[in-house]
């Protein structure tokens, strides 16, 4: 038995939370994202990349209320790993290193912090060197993952957007987790309007009628609270920024004109959400938050 050291670069589950990110960014900043292409074209529920990432997040996000559901769970899930085909799947792990280090710097590209990095760690050495790691690395592995999945989070979990199986019909662009991080870095912490048009982005980017829908229904609500709000403000600067604001939402939020909702409008109607919430906070008082 040998000490096995953990490769970042080659943790599916790390690549794809490093893509994840990189989508993120790009959605920000308003650019054609070639992560996005890249996602979906290796993980998916016809290559054997798409099942180990299904692996990966169903321990990420399983939670058992005892030790003896999360060992058993464990071990099955090891054994899940074992019926891949191996040969195919580091063929496609390597072709999906490949391809990131054609399109990005890797070292800049992997340098963000990752919150579940232990576990992610724990997974890959589990599914790459279960039978041939030292007893000591092995059950601290094992146990990093028990410890995991019976440890309660109450944060958000990417088991709200997604399907974990991998006989899913699809697995989805999962932005919400570091969507979620990106806007509570740059605004405070948002609420359940937010968190619902985050939501109805993810679960619809295989669907785009849906979220034209979606957004078009949350706009003349948001339009609606805005103006009964704008008539209580007396700082009579405020409220003329506050009526073109009102003007340009369907501008910058709207999709009438077009069959497809852009990221960049998800992300205006997510900064007219922040407006409204920093109005009813501000209680009326004349605080400035345009």
């Amino acid at each position: 038995m040998r000490k096995v050291k953990h490769n970042k670069i080659r943790n599916t589950g790390l690549l794809y939370e490093f893509l994840l990110r990189q989508v993120t960014l790009d959605v920000l900043k308003n650019h054609d994202s070639k992560a996005v292409k890249i996602i979906k074209k290796r993980f998916n529920e016809n290559t054997e990349l798409g099942k180990e990432l299904a692996l990966y997040n169903v321990v990420l996000n399983k939670k058992f209320s005892s030790d003896k559901k999360a060992e058993y769970f464990i071990n099955e899930v090891v054994d899940c790993f074992r019926q891949l085909n191996k040969s195919a799947l580091k063929r496609e792990r390597y072709n999906l290193i490949k391809e990131i280090k054609n399109n990005y710097n890797l070292q800049k590209f992997m340098s963000s912090k990752v919150p579940n990095y232990k576990v992610n760690a724990s997974i890959y050495k589990l599914f790459e060197y279960s039978n041939t790691m030292s007893p000591e690395q092995k059950t601290e592995s094992f146990f990093n993952l028990v410890e995991h999945v019976t440890t309660n989070d109450k944060s958000i979990k990417l088991s709200e957007t997604m399907k974990t199986l991998p006989e899913d019909e699809d697995l989805r662009i999962l932005t919400y987790k570091t969507l979620l991080e990106k806007f509570n870095a740059k605004y405070s912490k948002l609420n359940l309007s937010q968190k619902n048009l985050l939501r109805a982005y993810i679960n619809n980017v295989s669907n785009t009628s849906s979220l034209k829908e979606y957004v078009e229904k949350e706009i003349p609500k948001i339009k609606d609270e805005l103006k009964k709000y704008s008539k209580n403000l007396t700082d009579k600067v405020v409220k003329i920024k506050l009526a073109e604001a009102i003007k340009s939402i369907d501008k910058f939020c709207g999709a009438k004109k077009s069959k497809l909702v852009k990221d960049n409008a998800v992300v205006q109607t997510m900064r007219y959400m922040e407006l409204l919430k920093e109005l009813k906070k501000s209680g009326n008082k004349n605080k400035k938050v345009i």
